[in-house]
């Protein structure tokens, strides 16, 4: 079951880093404008942003395993459309639909992971397994773009993703616990919640996709960023008077849940605009090819992924989640202040793997941290939607730290930069978002002291070991620790 989950978030994961190496064959091919081509990226985001609140609560009301299989399924197809795609239009389409599947999937393969592994040490190696699938999904995304690419043509990013998505779809009965009986039909739906959650999540990232490229001030930027964040406050107020809201308030009186999301959104922020930046000064300053630029983020996954694996679990452990996340944003923005300093118009790779490990250390330790965090005393049937409220912080938080630091690197330098004040300008970003980082880690001590759990005890005074949930016997009230 774990490793369908992780399999999941892999799929998902290659499909964030895939087609950024394609788009200037995309453009080429389908008759892109530059302002036009980035919306191959930004219909993804805009729907998948815009639908995780839905699917989240579709988890819960549906059951996991039903909307795993939908959002694999639309996913598949959608990224078999995109690739027959013969005009923009059609492509945008199927790149928006890639995105919903999305919004249903990774809901719901988080979902399952919060029910069916008991809340402590299981669940925490079980999130740590999911995070390094992630980070491992990131560096085949960048590597498989380059090569596919090169070797059949922008098409091949978008085929080789269907049967992933589909085989992930057909395991799904045999490998992940059945849904609860009752999971159709307990409580009723919000439906005006649903759309105002919809509607407000997708124009709050609409608009921080689009205020770079038509200007923050104009109707696309601020417009969509006002209609977005005044639909979200009618959304509060519907929830707040509902008898069965899509997003119980009571979700939002939960301090560890409502921490996460602070440093999820820092966290995303300055590791969504980092990656752009790492990319584009490899590329732009140092003259590395695509498939050289994707090699050289290698060693930062393959890091990322030990430290959640051997690293993010042991620390959790026996640090709890308030110095485990202290430490993973600290070293996360050390490590990016490390990149800055090194960053120059003639740096070797060698001179710039110091601050690439340290990076991809804390990265490592801080996503899986996050993530256990969010889940700590959430309802088994509301872990979908917390879920999702969590993954839609992780989304607004990519696109506006991107926004933000793509604006600081290009402050003041012109329409056609020297190459020295563009490495400059990358170099004072990762500055930004390195610091940015260490400070959010300050959020961590926010966080409710974890006490330890007494273990329960025979009549004979000898511990009962705690079950660990899993499978088709795994417990139905979805393993919370008392």
């Amino acid at each position: 079951m774990l490793a369908l989950l992780a399999f999941a978030q892999f799929v998902v994961a290659v499909d964030y880093n895939i087609v950024y190496v394609a788009l200037p064959d995309i453009g080429d091919a389908l008759g892109f404008s530059a302002r036009s081509l980035q919306w191959v990226v930004s219909a993804y985001a805009v729907a998948y942003g815009g639908f995780l609140l839905l699917g989240g609560r579709l988890a819960d009301r549906l059951g996991g395993r039903r909307v795993f299989v939908l959002g694999s399924v639309i996913f598949g197809l959608a990224c078999l459309v995109g690739g027959f795609a013969t005009e923009p239009g059609v492509l945008i389409a199927a790149r928006a639909a890639q995105g919903l599947g999305g919004a249903l999937l990774s809901p719901a393969t988080l979902m399952l992971i919060n029910t069916r592994f008991q809340e402590g040490p299981p669940r925490t190696r079980a999130m740590a397994v999911w995070g390094a699938a992630g980070s491992g999904g990131l560096a085949a995304g960048a590597l498989l773009g380059g090569l596919l690419t090169q070797a059949w043509g922008w098409a091949s990013v978008l085929f080789v993703l269907v049967p992933l998505a589909l085989a992930a779809a057909a395991l799904a009965p045999a490998l992940l616990p059945p849904d609860a009986r009752h999971a159709s039909t307990r409580g009723g739906f919000d439906a005006p919640g649903a759309v105002l959650a919809t509607v407000g999540s997708a124009l709050l990232v609409f608009g921080l996709v689009s205020g770079p490229e038509a200007g923050w001030w104009s109707p696309r930027g601020l417009g969509a960023l006002a209609a977005g964040a005044l639909l979200l406050a009618v959304f509060g107020l519907v929830e707040a008077r509902t008898t069965d809201p899509l997003a119980p308030p009571r979700l939002f009186a939960n301090r560890a849940l409502m921490v996460a999301i602070g440093v999820i959104l820092v966290f995303q922020s300055a590791l969504g605009g980092a990656y752009f930046l790492f990319t584009t000064y490899m590329q732009n300053v140092l003259g590395y090819r695509a498939l050289e630029a994707g090699l050289a983020f290698v060693p930062l996954t393959l890091i990322s992924m030990a430290a959640s694996l051997r690293l993010a679990g042991a620390l959790l452990v026996r640090w709890g989640p308030r110095m485990t996340l202290f430490a993973g944003m600290a070293v996360n923005g050390t490590g990016m202040v490390v990149l800055a300093v090194t960053m120059s118009t003639g740096a070797s790779y060698w001179a710039l793997l110091p601050g690439v490990v340290i990076w991809g250390v804390g990265g490592g330790v801080t996503f899986p941290a996050m993530f256990v965090c969010a889940a700590s005393g959430v309802r088994p049937t509301e872990a979908g939607i917390a879920s999702a409220v969590a993954t839609t912080a992780q989304q607004l938080g990519g696109a506006a730290g991107l926004a933000v630091l793509v604006a600081v690197a290009t402050a003041g330098l012109g329409g056609s930069p020297e190459l020295p004040a563009v490495a400059d300008g990358l170099r004072t970003a990762m500055w930004v978002g390195g610091a940015a980082s260490i400070a959010g880690g300050l959020l961590a001590f926010v966080l409710p002291r974890a006490r330890p759990a007494r273990p329960a005890r025979t009549a004979t005074g000898d511990p009962v070991a705690a079950p660990v949930t899993g499978g088709r016997g795994g417990s139905r009230s979805g393993g919370l620790s008392p």
